[in-house]
């Protein structure tokens, strides 16, 4: 079994080619088997870094031993993927397992029923994490929690001089932490404040710090709204992208974040709990830290599951897919997965003994299960919103709040014309 494990981070900014071609990731799908729950083979789809793909290798590994299935295991280029999927869908090669990044209308119908997966009381899913369909099923267990936040180059603020908050219950403010940031910029000459994930999903953790709503669906399902908080909030960001505070280059033209923070030379990174994996693996030259994430008034992040789990329907092979789904969330297999792979987990009561001695790593898992044990009840609301329109079959398939903001940050439009172009364009989709 080979390992196509692209890093995430870069596939998100286009640095990478993709892995493979439409038609040849589709061809991974249904014919895979000589039939039956005693399948040869299985494929699994995923789209993760090295870091937090490797205990899905291991799994496959036991898995094989145990019930005589190989998984093929294909690491799919994130950008894409849910295209890629969709492609498999239309030409009937779906894989039989996947970790997706969101459910699909366009094959939820060919999933299976995980209900006795994820109620299974010794598995002890947390049932806040999963839905239920309006015919009592259970088509996604997340593989994981993930959260917004911020890290540090805890360095560059050692040799600035300069202290920062370590618990979240007595968190700084953006103003605070902006400020902080600016002064060990100037002490130490790095080159920005702070880098920030182009990404939807942490722009609301921006927004919602600030007391705003951010793009809020409503109770039917059929309307995005905002807030004017939530502008207000955009514009302080939209004018941070200065090139000195930060660059703009990463919103406007896909520089990577993620490799700007690994240089050395930037103060602060705003991203989530995947990366600290990669950076225990990645970052030797510095010392870096999770800390907590600013708040001004709200404690908030952006709060959301990880991949979702899912079976399909591929007739000889969904008995295999069934029992590969029961082997990842069977507690003693789930706990290695999530340590290797560094999973905030989604079963309860559970020891994570995370590998390594990297004390920056342990402190930061430590501090992204303290944020959100803390953080506002509004921090989920993105997530829950995904959920709400799959399950009314709709889906939000391309959000465009990056490319908006993007053109704002170019002064190609103001922010309150990115604003209404977001709203109208989400509005476009699940109309």
């Amino acid at each position: 079994m080979s390992q196509n494990s692209t890093s995430r981070r870069s596939v998100l900014l286009g640095s990478l080619a993709a892995a493979a071609t439409a038609g040849t990731l589709s061809a991974c799908g249904g014919d895979s088997s000589t039939g039956g729950g005693n399948a040869d083979k299985i494929t699994f789809w995923l789209s993760a870094s090295d870091a937090q793909a490797k205990g899905y290798y291991d799994l496959a590994d036991a898995f094989e031993a145990q019930h005589g299935t190989t998984v093929e295991i294909v690491n799919v280029p994130y950008d894409g993927y849910q295209t890629k999927l969709r492609q498999a869908a239309q030409a009937d090669s779906l894989p039989d397992v996947a970790s997706a990044p969101s459910l699909d209308p366009i094959w939820t119908n060919k999933l299976q029923d995980l209900s006795a997966v994820a109620t299974n009381p010794a598995n002890g899913i947390d049932d806040k994490l999963y839905q239920e369909t309006d015919d009592g099923k259970i088509l996604t267990i997340p593989s994981d929690i993930t959260a917004a936040g911020l890290f540090v180059n805890a360095s560059l603020f050692q040799q600035a001089g300069v202290a920062y908050p370590t618990d979240p219950a007595s968190t700084w403010t953006w103003d605070e932490f902006l400020a902080a940031a600016a002064q060990v910029r100037t002490a130490t000459g790095a080159q920005y404040d702070l880098v920030y994930d182009a990404s939807p999903a942490r722009i609301r953790a921006f927004v919602y710090g600030h007391g705003a709503k951010g793009f809020q669906l409503n109770d039917e399902g059929t309307e995005y709204t905002v807030d004017d908080a939530t502008v207000t909030a955009l514009q302080e960001f939209v004018d941070l992208n200065d090139d000195v505070v930060m660059p703009k280059s990463v919103w406007t033209s896909g520089a990577d974040p993620n490799a700007l923070f690994k240089s050395g030379q930037v103060v602060a990174y705003f991203s989530g709990v995947w990366q600290v994996a990669d950076f225990a693996d990645s970052i030797s030259q510095f010392t870096w830290a999770a800390v907590p994430t600013p708040a001004q008034p709200t404690h908030a992040t952006d709060i959301n599951t990880g991949g979702k789990v899912v079976a399909f329907d591929n007739g000889d092979t969904k008995d295999a897919a069934m029992k590969f789904v029961e082997f990842l969330y069977d507690p003693a297999n789930y706990a290695k997965v999530a340590a290797t792979n560094g999973w905030l987990p989604v079963e309860t009561g559970l020891d994570i003994a995370y590998p390594g001695t990297n004390q920056a790593a342990l402190d930061g898992y430590a501090l992204y299960q303290r944020e959100i044990e803390l953080a506002d009840p509004i921090s989920t609301s993105g997530s829950e919103a995904g959920e709400k329109l799959t399950l009314a079959g709709k889906a939000i398939t391309t959000d465009p709040t990056k490319d908006e903001l993007g053109k704002a940050i170019n002064g190609q439009q103001t922010v309150q014309q990115a604003v209404d172009n977001i709203v109208e364009l989400l509005n476009q989709q699940i109309a």
